[in-house]
C-alpha cells in the first residue's frame, strides 16, 4: 500500500477534484493524506480521507480580498496569496514525513508551489493536475485571458510562440516568495515559476475531455487526459428538505451562484432579483455568505449556502453562474443551458469554450445587467437548439469512461498496488 499526499489550493471547486482523486486512490487500497486550508477540512474528512491543515488562512484572506474576482488582477491575487502559502505547505508536508516517513506520492495543482519546492528537496514524485485547459498556455490553442488573445491569435504560429516565449508576468507575483522559502530549504531557485515549475516534469494529469480542450503540439509529454471529475459531495451533502420541497413547488427554477468562494457578489444577485421578476420565474440563489443576498425577497425564490448541483441542476431551467470549471461540468452532465457572467481566473476562458460548444453563452461580469443579460437568459430558457447541444453533451458525459485506468497510470510509475 502507498501513501499519497493531496496537495490543492483554493476554493472548493479546486478541492473536490482532489477529493475525487483521493476516492479513486482509496478503493484501490491506497492511503490518502490531502493537506490544505482547514476551511476544507470537513468534506475532506467526511470523504474519508486523512487530512492536515496547512498552518496558515492565506486561502480565507483570499477569499476575503475582492480583487480575486475583478479581471487582470484575479490571478495577480491568487497567485500573491499561493506564494504567501508556500512555506506553510513544506511546513506541513514535513511534519507529516516527520511522524509517517515520506508519501510515494504528490499531487497538486501548479500554483501549491510547496509540493513542487518538496519535489526538489527530497525527490518525493509529483504529479501536476490542471483542472481547466488555461493552464496549458499552447500557441497553437492561446486560451483566453486577456481581450488581446484575440487579436495575439491572428498572428502567425512562429510570432505567437516567441510572444509567449516571454516571461510570464504572473511570476513576479509569487516568485519572491517562493526564493525565500527556497533559501530556506536548501533548494536552487527557479528563475521563473512559468518556464520551471508549471508543469511537473513527473507527470501531468488534465482533468477535462478532449472534446472540452483538444490536446496541443506544445502540451506536455507525460501526460494523461480524462474526463470531468464531477465531485460535489452529492452522497454526503444531499439537497436539505426545504429545498427539496420548494422544487416540486411549482415550475423548475433558474438557479443563480456566483460560485462558493465569492465572498463581494452582492450586484450579481442584486441583478439576478431583477432577472426573475422581469421574466416572472422561480429562482435558487446559491452562496456560501447568504448576506449577500438581498432582504426581502419574494417565496418565489429560495436562497441556500450549498446544494450538490448533480442533485439541483436536474431541476432547473437554466443555470447563471460565473464559469468556474466544476461547474460548467456540472451543468453540461445535467444537460441544462448556460449563462456564465465571467469574472476573471480560468472563467473568461472556460466561457468561451462553452460557446464554442453552443451549450451556453456568456456575458463579462462588468456588462451584467437586466438590459444586456435579460436577452440572454430568455435564449437559454427558449433557444431549442441551445438546449438540445446541452443535452447531446450531456449524453457524452453520461458515458465517462471508467477513472480506473487513472490509478493505473499512476500506479504504473508511483504507486505500489495492493
Amino acid at each position: 500500500m502507498s501513501h499519497v499526499l493531496l496537495l490543492p489550493f483554493g476554493t472548493s471547486g479546486s478541492i473536490f477534484p482532489f477529493i475525487w482523486l483521493g476516492r479513486l486512490l482509496m478503493r484501490r487500497g491506497h492511503r490518502v493524506t490531502m493537506i490544505t486550508a482547514r476551511i476544507h477540512q470537513e468534506p475532506a474528512i467526511s470523504a474519508g480521507l486523512n487530512f492536515v491543515a496547512v498552518g496558515n488562512d492565506a486561502v480565507e484572506q483570499m477569499l476575503q480580498d475582492p480583487g480575486l474576482w475583478r479581471p487582470a488582477i484575479g490571478s495577480k491575487v491568487a497567485y500573491q496569496h499561493a506564494g504567501h502559502a508556500t512555506g506553510d505547505y513544506v511546513q506541513a508536508v514535513e511534519a507529516l514525513i516527520a511522524r509517517e516517513g515520506v508519501p510515494d506520492l504528490m499531487l497538486a495543482p501548479m500554483i501549491c508551489f510547496g509540493a513542487r519546492l518538496m519535489r526538489e528537496k527530497l525527490r518525493i514524485p509529483l504529479v501536476s493536475v490542471h483542472l481547466y485547459p488555461m493552464m496549458f498556455v499552447s500557441a497553437y490553442d492561446v486560451p483566453q485571458i486577456i481581450p488581446l488573445v484575440r487579436w495575439l491569435r491572428r498572428l502567425p504560429l512562429w510570432v505567437r510562440q516567441a510572444i509567449l516565449a516571454f516571461p510570464n508576468p504572473l511570476d513576479f507575483f509569487a516568485l519572491f516568495s517562493v526564493w525565500r522559502c527556497c533559501a530556506e530549504n536548501g533548494v536552487t531557485k527557479p528563475l521563473s515559476l512559468w518556464r520551471q515549475w508549471w508543469h511537473s516534469p513527473d507527470g501531468v494529469l488534465a482533468l477535462f475531455p478532449a472534446w472540452f480542450a483538444q490536446p496541443q503540439p506544445d502540451w506536455p509529454q507525460n501526460l494523461l487526459q480524462w474526463d470531468f471529475p464531477l465531485e460535489d459531495m452529492a452522497a454526503e451533502r444531499p439537497l436539505e428538505p426545504d429545498l427539496q420541497a420548494f422544487l416540486q413547488a411549482g415550475a423548475a427554477p433558474v438557479v443563480f451562484t456566483p460560485g462558493t468562494g465569492h465572498h463581494h457578489a452582492t450586484r450579481f444577485f442584486e441583478t439576478a432579483v431583477t432577472l426573475t421578476e422581469k421574466l416572472g420565474c422561480r429562482a435558487v440563489f446559491l452562496t456560501s455568505k447568504t448576506t449577500q443576498v438581498p432582504e426581502g425577497l419574494p417565496p418565489s425564490i429560495f436562497v441556500a449556502a450549498y446544494a450538490p448541483f448533480s442533485a439541483l441542476l436536474p431541476h432547473a431551467s437554466a443555470f447563471v453562474h460565473h464559469g468556474g470549471i466544476g461547474t460548467i461540468a456540472q451543468s453540461l452532465a445535467a444537460g441544462v443551458p448556460q449563462l456564465v457572467v465571467d469574472m476573471a481566473l480560468d472563467q473568461h476562458d472556460n466561457a468561451e469554450r462553452l460557446e464554442r460548444l453552443g451549450a451556453g453563452l456568456s456575458i463579462r461580469a462588468s456588462r451584467f445587467s437586466l438590459e444586456r443579460a435579460l436577452p440572454l437568459l430568455q435564449r437559454c430558457l427558449s433557444d431549442q437548439r441551445l438546449q438540445m447541444k446541452a443535452k447531446e453533451l450531456a449524453a457524452k458525459i453520461k458515458a465517462n469512461r471508467d477513472a480506473g485506468p487513472i490509478v493505473e497510470w499512476l500506479e504504473g510509475r508511483y504507486l505500489r498496488s495492493s
